[in-house]
């Protein structure tokens, strides 16, 4: 009987495993996934019946696309291999991709999603284009139609612009730091913007403008950034992180620089309105000026003056007026007063005539020197004359003819 060590056999086993699978192509579910320091990986594969060993050595594993996750479905190709210190087989694996989806889709929905979930596309951290920018820089190959496309817009719209070019991999392994790279560089020369850019292609030629590194460049640079690859049609991580996503290298210039033959329409515009605004408050100072004349006109000291003057016209016209009506009103009253005179003297002196001889024929009446007649006397009483039958028993009174007053008192009263 021909007996084998334990390494011996694991060896014939790990020839006979090695030269029989050579080339394998596996699906099945990732699961216990480890990302060691070295950069291998090492996971496990299953379906729903059993499960293997699996291993990705570091220069496959930085070839991938997409970040391997648990329970992600795959399809591996690779070859069995026998690990002799331990008896157990794995798989190598020369290169992973998605079931039922590519790599670089899934990779680029992964990385969206990453960044996303980080802020790098929120817009309230988008940076704004300057409106007249003087000096931009061009990222993009030096050799590619993309770049003539932008200087030709460039030269068209906006001549007084100075551009510098910063000669770049645009496709291929080494694109993406190339690209990074020239956008550190150029965040560093004070330019108002930078033009992240190519012309179309695949989603494998465009792909550098979907890698992280890229996209980290532009999120933390200082100056805007404009990313302009590709077609309308394609858009790409560096879409969503740069301040501006343009659809074309073309499109990029027209929205970055000003049209100059609009900014002539447009100053010609302006000079016009200028033009019609000055006049305007050119007639508006003049109708200033046209009242203030005619206000100073109202309040001057002539017109003062002309007021003042007008006034004492006014105020002599209207005396006179009155005085030569009360004039007349005078006269009118004299007139009157010379036709009613006479009469009114007549009248008077008539009743004055008649007054006087009432009184004259009263004096007569009651003067004793009138009352001569034998056995007749004036009566009076505390100086008053008074008739005899108003004398009461026991009166003093005074009896007087024209020469003689006697004072008297009634010793008896009786009628006849």
């Amino acid at each position: 009987m021909h007996t084998l060590s334990v390494s011996a056999l694991n060896e014939q086993i790990k020839h006979l495993l090695e030269e029989t699978f050579t080339r394998v192509f596996v699906e099945g579910e990732l699961s216990r996934i480890t990302f060691h320091n070295s950069g291998h990986i090492y996971f496990t594969l299953k379906d729903s019946g059993s499960a293997i060993s699996c291993v990705m050595f570091r220069g496959n594993a930085s070839k991938l696309k997409f970040r391997l996750e648990e329970g992600q479905k795959v399809i591996i190709d690779g070859a069995v291999t026998l690990y002799k210190p331990r008896g157990s087989y794995q798989i190598n694996c020369f290169s992973i991709e998605p079931s039922g989806q590519g790599a670089l889709a899934l990779a680029y929905e992964q990385l969206k999603q990453k960044l996303s979930a980080q802020g790098y596309f929120n817009p309230e951290i988008k940076k704004t284009l300057p409106p007249f920018p003087s000096r931009i820089a061009l990222i993009t190959s030096a050799t590619g139609a993309a770049l003539q496309d932008m200087l030709r817009v460039a030269n068209a719209r906006y001549r007084v612009v100075e551009i510098d070019i910063y000669d770049v991999l645009v496709q291929g392994e080494s694109a993406a730091v190339s690209i990074a790279g020239a956008i550190k560089r150029a965040d560093t020369k004070e330019y108002d913007v930078i033009v992240v850019g190519r012309g179309g292609g695949s989603m494998e030629d465009l792909w550098a403008f979907n890698e992280e590194v890229v996209a980290d460049a532009i999120f933390a640079a200082k100056t805007p950034i404009v990313s302009a690859v590709g077609h309308e049609i394609d858009w790409l991580i560096s879409d969503f992180v740069a301040d501006v996503r343009a659809p074309t290298p073309s499109a990029a210039m027209e929205m970055i620089l000003p049209d100059t033959n609009e900014l002539l329409m447009t100053l010609d515009a302006m000079s016009e309105q200028l033009t019609q605004l000055v006049m305007q408050k050119i007639y508006n100072k003049k109708q200033a000026l046209e009242h203030l004349r005619d206000a100073y006109k109202q309040h001057s000291v002539e017109k003062k003056l002309q007021q003042r003057h007008d006034a004492i016209k006014q105020l002599r016209e209207a005396f006179e007026q009155n005085i030569e009506f009360k004039f007349k009103r005078l006269q009118q009253d004299i007139d009157n007063l010379k036709e009613r005179f006479p009469h009114a003297m007549n009248s008077k002196l008539s009743l004055a005539q008649n007054q006087l001889l009432h009184l004259q024929k009263m004096l007569e009446s009651n003067h004793p020197k009138y009352k001569t007649k034998k056995g007749f006397a004036q009566i009076a009483k505390n100086g008053h004359v008074i008739d005899i039958e108003t004398l009461q028993k026991d009166d003093i009174f005074e009896a007087q003819s024209e020469h003689v007053v006697i004072t008297a008192q009634v010793l008896d009263k009786r009628r006849i």
